[in-house]
């Protein structure tokens, strides 16, 4: 098979270098693993997507500040001043996304409704309740599908790039036990982050970090991988006394509370009901991420329970799907809600240029895989979609650029799959090792020893995933293969790398454990 531009991931980058793309006249294929549109980490998107209001210094001072001044200035200015136009253009214009709004009525003349969130100066972001990105997503692959140019195909994983003396000719994909090459002018890598190489995470479970194992194996450039940004307000089973079978199967699964509910005046309290925030930073619970998260942690290692109490504001009418969320999870927002730090966001990932080109010829990479420069050390809150949309649009006019007639065919060697198959445990049960070694050593803090036991671990995890995709192709083993390169990639420069933002290198005894 053959196309100008193939596109790598369904979410809203993935989406908006396609649009794009056709826009330019080129002809597109979308492969992603997804078979619906809640697989991809768009559609999880909570609190929605900022844009440039009255004062874009004032956005640009915030995704610095946030970054822990780590951000790269020209990268935020290509975000905060191309934000309004791509904003109306692609969700309101085009795909007329119905954004709250801050009259009574629904007529289009009342003016949108924007929320502050942590990080964040003034009010400026648009939301859909609290699942924006679901209402953007699904229209978003809703009208792929019919735009001319563009073709989807769902269910189909990369397996690895196909190159040739170093530029990027493709990828081969893997559909219903099928190998095929797909030969492209240009490929954009839009796969997402690396929840799946944490136990606990905010992301769905195919956040696997395919499009980043992949290119580093390619050759690429990888940067800032020890960035993680963890979210500070996860529902948290593990200190819900209501939650009794918290560490069973059945247990309740965890949840993200969207920052825009402490935007709106909810606070965090620790288990002896004391609100910590102030005390520790001037902005409180609307302070960056990291120090969130690092807080929250804290206080729960030293009392036992963290609740976000919802109290000051009508949560049930303010918030109706996370209230709904609680509901089905029993969960009493009145009592407040049980919160713990979880795996969110990769601030690094391929490194890319204004325009998403990595540094392999006509391969460009694109949202959460991508790393811009726009997070530095850590991400601003409601950034993320804004990101992948804005480099998302940028790289697919390149890449149709490039792109356009110039798919060829080139020699390439099928992978070999002459062993049977594994059993489904086999990879599940690796995934849970990973996940643990991950969440033990390289979470919110970390140690040099408890890096160094991570690393070991990894590589022998790693070692045995390379062993049997040796010789079998199977979607679940390539899958573990990438998630242990990224956890490899992400250890070592955690290893490497002085603090700054969500990575925070500490000698702390008391956060060193053994290694079994």
């Amino acid at each position: 098979m053959k196309t100008d531009v193939l596109v790598v991931g369904s979410g809203i980058a993935g989406c908006a270098a396609a649009l794009t793309a056709a826009r330019e006249g080129a002809d597109v294929l979308v492969v992603t693993k997804a078979s619906e549109p809640e697989d991809a980490n768009t559609d999880w998107a909570q609190g929605g997507i900022a844009v440039t209001q009255s004062d874009p210094k004032s956005f640009a001072a915030d995704v610095c500040r946030a970054s822990d001044d780590t951000a790269d200035p020209d990268a935020v200015d290509v975000l905060v001043s191309e934000a309004a136009d791509v904003v109306n253009d692609v969700l309101v214009d085009t795909l007329d996304v119905d954004f709250d709004r801050a009259g009574t009525s629904s007529s289009e003349d009342d003016d949108f409704a924007l929320a502050r969130e942590a990080g964040h100066s003034e009010r400026r972001i648009l939301h859909v309740d609290a699942s924006t990105g679901e209402h953007i997503l699904r229209p978003f692959l809703a009208y792929l599908s019919d735009h001319e140019g563009v073709t989807i195909r769902d269910d189909t994983a990369a397996l690895s790039l196909l190159t040739e003396e170093g530029v990027v000719r493709g990828a081969v994909t893997l559909r219903d036990g099928e190998v095929e090459p797909v030969f492209a002018g240009t490929t954009i890598l839009a796969t997402g982050g690396i929840g799946a190489c944490y136990e606990t995470s905010t992301n769905p479970p195919g956040a696997t970090g395919d499009g980043i194992a992949m290119a580093a194996l390619a050759g690429a450039t990888v940067s800032d991988m020890q960035y993680v940004q963890f979210h500070p307000t996860a529902y948290d089973p593990r200190s819900d006394p209501n939650a009794a079978a918290a560490e069973a199967d059945d247990a309740p699964e965890p949840f993200l509370v969207s920052e825009a509910v402490r935007g709106e005046g909810a606070v965090l309290r620790n288990a002896d009901g004391e609100r910590f925030m102030p005390d520790v930073h001037e902005d409180a619970e609307l302070a960056p991420r990291d120090v969130v998260a690092r807080t929250v942690a804290s206080e729960r290692d030293a009392t036992g329970r963290v609740v976000l109490d919802v109290s000051p504001l009508d949560f049930r009418d303010e918030f109706p799907d996370l209230a709904d969320l609680c509901d089905d999870r029993g969960v009493d927002p009145d009592d407040g809600i049980p919160v713990a730090p979880s795996e969110h966001f990769l601030c690094g990932g391929v490194a890319v240029d204004d325009r998403g080109r990595t540094t392999l010829d006509r391969l460009f990479a694109v949202g959460e895989c991508a790393r811009t420069g726009v997070h530095g050390a850590n991400r601003l809150a409601s950034t993320s979609l804004l990101e992948g949309l804005v480099w998302g649009t940028r790289a697919g006019e390149a890449a149709a650029e490039q792109g356009r007639g110039a798919a060829r065919e080139i020699e390439y060697v099928a992978p070999d799959d002459r062993d049977p198959a594994l059993p489904k445990e086999f990879t599940e049960k690796k995934f849970d090792r990973l996940g643990e070694t991950m969440d033990q050593y390289v979470s919110v803090e970390r140690t040099p020893d408890g890096l160094r036991s991570a690393r070991a671990r990894i590589r022998r995890l790693k070692g045995e995933a390379d062993a049997y995709a040796r010789t079998r192709v199977s979607r679940s083993l390539f899958e573990l293969r990438n998630a242990c390169i990224c956890s490899l990639l992400v250890a070592r420069a955690a290893s490497e790398a002085p603090s700054a933002g969500c990575h925070r290198l500490t000698e702390s005894e008391e956060a060193i454990h053994a290694d079994d």
